[in-house]
């Protein structure tokens, strides 16, 4: 997770977008933002505090779109410039898709947000009891941390496959194959983005339904998956 407040970065509103800033967009920061905004829109709806950094400069290696928290604000930091990840992610996605799985990764984000926003981060879901064997202390610090990771990663991928089931229903199965193909790509079993086993909770028709928010339909999936994780 970066630190915004570091970065040499262009801050924009995007609801509306201020013309200077939009003039210094390059076309695909653009066209990311803007298969992102639905997300956004809802978000600061919802009463998320979020602002939106455009890294200026060439950011090579980095993370193509990756959420910070500073003084109670939620920063969506898009890394696309001089960046091969910003292509490589969507390399097999064909590119009428890619708006959508562009979607996606904003929804994964935003589900990062709310864990900051509320205080959560790293916490239990309340009411969830840790089996004896598996609670602090009973893991070296790495592994620790590598779990709460591991979960953090899953919540917002259940949040992402919320969103994108009731804003994409008919476009779903390709979303959560998609998300599926880049945990297995780049995570073995373990390690802090392996969150196969919640992917494998949200698939079948009633992996999410109901009128409640991708944060609350996340949550019931993500308890689920916590009661099998080590």
């Amino acid at each position: 997770m970066p630190n915004p407040l570091l970065l040499m970065s262009l801050l924009i509103a995007l609801s509306p977008a201020p013309a200077v800033a939009a003039a210094q967009l390059t076309d695909l920061e653009s066209r990311w933002l803007q298969a992102g905004q639905p997300v956004i829109a809802f978000a600061r709806a919802q009463g998320l505090p979020i602002d939106i950094i455009v890294q200026p400069q060439d950011a090579p290696g980095a993370v193509p779109l990756a959420l910070g928290y500073e003084a109670g604000r939620c920063k969506l930091v898009l890394s696309l410039r001089g960046n091969t990840q910003a292509d490589s992610v969507l390399q097999d996605v064909l590119p009428a898709r890619q708006g959508m799985m562009i979607e996606t990764m904003t929804a994964h984000e935003i589900g990062h947000c709310q864990r900051y926003a509320q205080g959560d981060w790293h916490a239990l879901p309340r009411g969830f009891v840790e089996p004896l064997g598996r609670q602090r202390g009973k893991l070296t610090a790495l592994a620790q941390e590598l779990r709460e990771t591991r979960r953090e990663e899953a919540y917002a991928d259940l949040v992402a496959l919320a969103w994108m089931h009731g804003r994409h229903p008919g476009q779903y199965p390709d979303v959560l194959a998609w998300m599926r193909g880049v945990r297995a790509g780049g995570d073995s079993a373990g390690s802090s983005h392996a969150t196969q086993a919640w992917l494998a909770l949200a698939d079948g028709e009633g992996a999410f339904a109901g009128a409640a928010s991708p944060f609350e339909q996340a949550q019931v999936l993500w308890r689920k998956g916590l009661s099998g994780d080590k």
